[in-house]
């Protein structure tokens, strides 16, 4: 039996090849990033033959650091940036238009057209989202409306939709040789156009897009011995080796954090921030902003549901600090000059360049920086980057608590940010509970592996994923009650300025 599982996690900024083994210790890892197209204000894209090339190059590299070759991996697995919408040609498969990224906000129209209808109650029901900008289904109808010639080749047959896991997927098993075109269950429940009940694309949903069912991939479990197929012999695998797990970024990252109890909960800090509360197979219908997606599926168990709260923009406005507005060099460059003060001075930053996402929901929402005086200096900006990481996160949490009735005594956290100490103090303190971050702080491709895994018996269950699982370390509160909550109440008052401010057609 061969002795490692890999993962493929195609992010936002980066592409990236993890191998772990049987303790789910990383074993060897290589990481790209991939240009940020920013065409217009508003618009995000990305290249998806660049990610494709970025996907090769990445598997090639981290079997070669440690020597392995393919027949070392027992699996693998596939973990993404959901709602990031991929249109091709099965033919040649060269792409119709860039990838339209999840933060992009070009579809607000159709959104709010959706409202107006009535369309949104539909959606929300069925499909547990709101209209919003975020998700797929817009998107495509974006590319099929304004791109020439795709509108006849999806009606032709000559036009596939994927987010960036069913792009990779379909590359890695052959592409236009036979690629398979297939996505899981997590993917399918960010694109406004599954119905969360049946698990399975709706027409009516679809109708409300205009979107061709011929488009769309096969909606299969995240861990599943036959559905994803096998790497084809050509590049980057010479080998033909199992694809029997995926998951969106999130729920990978939930699987990894192993959230396998209602009530469990993860927070990931990496472009965005997401915070995934375990409900079980029960159906829990936001009433707070809050998103009602699938948390996983294994195999032929029933589906496992989560509450998810989706924040648009937490470590790309440390991003912003260094490349944009050139305050840092570096991102760890944050810390450091957020530790020379002692607070925010009084400012406070909400970077809302996408508009705001949970529990908001508001595309007419743009970033705003509040509370300035003569005294403020570039640290106070920086501190009050971190923080609105962190003041975000609690907006969350208070939806989630109204929600589900579950108060959080512990949040667990992972992704890049979380390798910033002061941001994790902070996020304790605003909380107001402890934050424990885990050995291996990348969960999103360990959940990919574990799900790949566990299809093919290299994990027995989820109880001996648990037994892998350790903190690195714990951020316990430190703050006042009383600065806790004058601080969040300066920081709702923030929040209240940046809206209303752009147009939405």
């Amino acid at each position: 039996m061969a002795d490692f599982v890999g993962a493929v996690d195609q992010g936002t900024t980066s592409t990236r090849f993890m191998i772990f083994d049987h303790a789910g210790n990383e074993v060897a890892k290589h990481q790209l990033e991939h240009a940020q197209i920013l065409p217009r204000s508003g618009w995000v894209e990305h290249d998806p033959v660049e990610i494709w090339e970025r996907t090769n190059s990445v598997i090639q590299n981290a079997l070669r650091h440690k020597n392995l070759t393919a027949e070392d991996l027992a699996a693998i697995g596939i973990t993404n940036q959901r709602e990031t919408t991929v249109v091709w040609d099965p033919r040649n498969g060269r792409p119709y238009y860039n990838a339209i990224v999840w933060q992009d906000t070009r579809t607000d129209s159709i959104a709010a057209a959706l409202e107006r209808s009535g369309q949104g109650d539909v959606i929300r029901r069925k499909a547990g989202l709101p209209p919003a900008t975020y998700f797929s289904g817009g998107k495509i109808q974006w590319i099929l409306e304004n791109v020439d010639g795709v509108r006849k080749a999806a009606e032709d047959g000559h036009a596939l939709f994927g987010n960036t896991d069913a792009w990779v997927l379909w590359n890695l098993t052959g592409g236009p040789d036979g690629g398979i075109h297939a996505t899981d269950v997590t993917n399918a429940s960010r694109t406004m156009l599954m119905d969360l009940e049946t698990l399975d694309w709706d027409d009516e949903l679809l109708g409300f897009f205009g979107v061709p069912r011929s488009m769309l991939p096969s909606i299969n479990s995240s861990s599943d011995r036959e559905a994803y197929g096998t790497t084809r012999t050509s590049r980057p695998l010479r080998a033909p080796i199992p694809i029997t797990g995926v998951l969106g970024d999130q729920q990978a990252a939930t699987v990894g954090q192993v959230c396998y109890a209602p009530g469990e909960a993860k927070n990931t800090y990496g472009t965005g921030n997401f915070l995934v509360l375990n409900t079980g197979t029960e159906l829990v219908r936001s009433q707070h902003g809050l998103l009602t997606t699938v948390a996983y599926r294994f195999g032929a168990d029933p589906a496992v549901y989560a509450l998810e709260g989706s924040i648009a923009v937490t470590g790309s406005a440390v991003q912003w600090l260094r490349d944009q507005m050139k305050v840092i060099t570096d991102a760890a460059d944050s810390e450091t000059l957020a530790r020379t003060v002692e607070d925010n001075g009084g400012m406070y930053f909400v970077p809302a360049f996408s508009g705001l996402f949970a529990p908001y929901w508001r595309s007419d929402a743009r970033g705003a920086i509040v509370g300035l005086a003569r005294y403020n200096s570039n640290a106070h900006l920086a501190r009050a980057t971190l923080e609105a990481i962190c003041y975000q996160s609690r907006d969350v949490v208070e939806a989630m608590e109204q929600d589900s009735g579950v108060h959080l005594d512990v949040l667990k956290v992972d992704g890049g940010v979380t390798a910033n100490d002061l941001c994790m103090q902070i996020q304790a303190d605003v909380l107001g509970v402890p934050v424990s971050r885990p050995v291996v702080a990348e969960t999103t491709a360990l959940g990919a592996s574990y799900a790949a895994g566990l299809a093919t018996g290299f994990w027995r269950d989820t109880d001996e994923l648990r037994t892998h699982w350790q903190e690195s370390k714990r951020w316990e509160p430190e703050w006042s009650e009383d600065r806790r909550q004058q601080g969040y109440a300066d920081w709702k008052r923030a929040v209240e300025r940046t809206l209303d401010w752009a147009k939405v057609e």
